[in-house]
């Protein structure tokens, strides 16, 4: 039995052949070309225009690898808190959670919500082992060559970049799909302009672009949603939550949810819901674990800022896809049967809803064109956010794990800073080429949703093992992703076949074939990992991780000489004085740990133990008086959170706010550009941790 619907392909008004589901944009098509083109490019021109104002300000070079890639790893709790929830902060959460919402009832958008905070927080703990032993590291594959050498670094490699590839194309597929629904621009030209602007300014302005522009955005998309959250309650046919939950509960006998208790949408026990919030827990730890994108943010971020940013950006996200997902969801629900709806007389087709167009058809009917206009910048602000950590994640994989380690391993900070910039342009043209071939494939965004984590989830336990668990050996590390990786597609692909009798993308997008693929490939390397750890153990030292010297010298004799510059290896000294910084910031870095392992442990007990199971378990329906206060809730939480990712990184930031204020207010005067001893004095900070 399948949970959700049946799968489509394109948008509702290209792929449906009966004229009568064809809904007309809501927009000239001309609107979707000036934002995704016009508005796009003018973005990137602001943010060129800010990377060139820190530079001359406060001497952020961006033509210096470490600046380029890692900030400095200086970047403060403020903006670091910003950056974590953009970094969640897909088209995929804001459409997917109205998806499963108008699926499952008001279980689906708590389960997408449980699905992401817990793992956001979890990040916390490995951003800070990650920060005490491998303190010059600029991506996750550094750390695994270090310890197990090319056999695993290729095999990362490949891990990691499957990974990304997922991802953007699961982003590109959505948000295309809602841009050409609501304006009636080409889905192919949404997918190729997309990315493009991100490239501009990412090939500029490399990480801390990418921390601006989080920032920028998700501020933007959160001032929205709370748009939405007053919106919904000043239309006529919803006057107050009371009223919406009348509507529902009606909703619920007319059209009652297969799986639910008794069909309602107001219940917890549902089993689609809970099967989708499974896949969804496992599917975004790999994602965010083989996403060298989220340990390049954890580099950048101070020290001191990592623990706290990851746990604030935690709680605050887990707002967004709860209220929207349930205000836009029911909105659709409530309002089908009115004129207001686009699909008016008709009910939403299971193409449509598996495109993503239940939150764009939901904010039609409340705010009109406006609502439109909303929907299409939220999805424009948060798809071109990730396509941008998406981006430099690449990026950084080409320029240091491939091109400095096995093409030129005497690479200069020139040498790696053009390779960075080749890899931006590479992946902004690729990631469209493969969204589109998966396009007229007939893959939409409801089936990359449910089945990414089949190819996500095998390196999940591997990789934290090899940052939080010296026991792992490297045969261990090398054998056991590629098992659970075949593990996991055997068993997707043959409960597929075994439930359907085929295997086609409409199959494999089923719900109970998605579970078992992505609970086998998620779990079964954690197994193999420790049978043949223990079969060959290794007793790793940490210390080992510190012995390279990654961070890359960068002076001016370098930067203009055709002799390529070998990276020295540690001096004695150099060694003796990591020694020494390490074992005297030991006590407080395993202090954050603890701090962050805390959390994480009270996140998911608290999102997937004490909150939901009671209710699932109870079969309890939701009364009016219980549903007005999850409602409220959730609206308070997500204001809140758009005050912590709006107001917090200006008062956090506010004394480079007043440099770079400064600096432009003097006329004739230049700041210095950072000089190589400076930099490599922030280095030596970064070795030795925090005051």
């Amino acid at each position: 039995m399948s949970f959700l619907q049946p799968r489509g392909s394109g948008t509702a008004a290209a792929s449906s052949a009966d004229a009568n589901s064809v809904v007309e944009p809501a927009l000239p098509q001309a609107v979707g070309y000036v934002v995704v083109v016009v508005v796009g490019f003018l973005i990137a021109f602001i943010m060129v225009f800010a990377t060139y104002v820190l530079k001359k300000t406060a001497g952020e070079d961006n033509r210096k690898t470490e600046m380029f890639m890692t900030a400095n790893r200086s970047v403060r709790t403020g903006l670091t808190t910003s950056a974590v929830v953009s970094s969640w902060l897909w088209s995929t959460a804001m459409l997917g959670s109205t998806l499963v919402g108008y699926n499952f009832g008001i279980a689906g958008p708590f389960w997408f919500a449980a699905g992401c905070s817990p793992m956001i927080v979890f990040f916390a703990l490995l951003g800070i082992a990650c920060k005490l032993r491998v303190p010059e590291a600029h991506t996750l594959l550094e750390i695994v060559r270090i310890r197990y050498g090319t056999p695993g670094h290729i095999v990362w490699i490949v891990l990691c970049l499957i990974n990304n590839i997922i991802a953007i194309a699961n982003m590109l597929l959505g948000a295309s799909s809602a841009i050409a629904a609501l304006t009636g621009m080409h889905i192919i030209a949404a997918t190729f302009l997309l990315p493009a602007g991100v490239v501009l300014y990412t090939f500029v302005g490399g990480i801390k672009a990418t921390f601006l522009t989080d920032y920028f955005h998700t501020f933007v998309i959160t001032i929205v949603i709370c748009f939405l959250t007053i919106k919904t309650f000043t239309t006529p046919e919803i006057t107050s939550v009371g009223h919406m939950w009348d509507l529902i509960a009606a909703a619920g006998t007319q059209h009652p949810v297969d799986g639910n208790q008794n069909g309602s949408y107001l219940t917890m026990t549902s089993k689609g819901g809970i099967l989708f919030g499974i896949i969804h827990i496992l599917a975004n730890f790999g994602l965010v674990i083989m996403d060298t994108g989220f340990f390049v943010k954890a580099f950048s971020a101070a020290p001191q800022a990592v623990v706290p940013a990851y746990i604030t950006g935690g709680i605050a996200y887990f707002a967004i896809p709860w209220c929207l997902g349930t205000l836009m969801s029911f909105t659709a629900l409530s309002l089908e049967g009115t004129t207001r709806f686009p699909t008016f007389p008709r009910r939403m087709t299971s193409t449509e809803v598996s495109n993503g167009l239940v939150l764009p058809y939901a904010a039609i009917a409340i705010a009109g064109k406006g609502g439109a206009v909303a929907i299409l910048l939220i999805i424009f602000m948060a798809v071109t956010s990730t396509i941008s950590a998406q981006v430099i994640s690449v990026s950084s994989i080409i320029s240091f794990d491939i091109y400095r380690q096995y093409i030129k391993k005497t690479a200069t900070d020139r040498d790696v800073i053009r390779w960075s910039h080749i890899g931006v342009v590479f992946f902004g043209l690729f990631s469209a080429c493969f969204s589109t071939a998966l396009h007229y494939g007939n893959v939409d965004l409801g089936w990359t949703l449910y089945m990414l984590g089949v190819l996500t989830c095998p390196g999940i336990f591997p990789t934290v093992f090899t940052i939080l668990w010296k026991k792992q050996s490297k045969a261990a590390a090398i054998i056991s992703p590629l098992l659970g990786l075949a593990t996991g597609i055997a068993v997707w692909l043959g409960t597929a076949y075994a439930f359907t009798g085929a295997i086609t993308v409409a199959a494999t997008g089923e719900t109970l074939p998605c579970v078992y693929g992505t609970v086998a490939s998620a779990l079964s390397p954690a197994l193999y990992s420790v049978i043949i750890s223990y079969a060959r153990p290794a007793n790793y030292d940490w210390a080992d991780f510190r012995k390279e010297k990654l961070a890359l010298d960068s002076d001016a004799a370098s930067a203009t000489s055709t002799t390529p510059v070998k990276t020295p290896e540690l001096s004695d000294e150099e060694k003796a004085e990591q020694r020494t910084s390490y074992e005297a910031n030991k006590a407080k870095f395993k202090h954050w740990g603890k701090i962050a392992a805390a959390w994480s442990l009270a996140t998911f007990f608290g999102h997937w133990v004490l909150w939901p199971l009671p209710i699932y378990a109870s079969g309890y329906i939701f009364s009016k008086t219980f549903f007005s206060a999850w409602v409220v809730v959730s609206i308070i939480w997500v204001w809140g959170t758009m005050f912590v990712v709006g107001f917090y990184p200006i008062i956090d930031g506010r004394e480079q706010i007043l440099q770079v204020w400064r600096g432009l207010a003097s006329t004739g005067t230049t700041t210095p550009v950072v000089s190589d001893k400076e930099s490599n004095k922030e280095i030596s900070v970064e070795r030795q941790g925090v005051d």
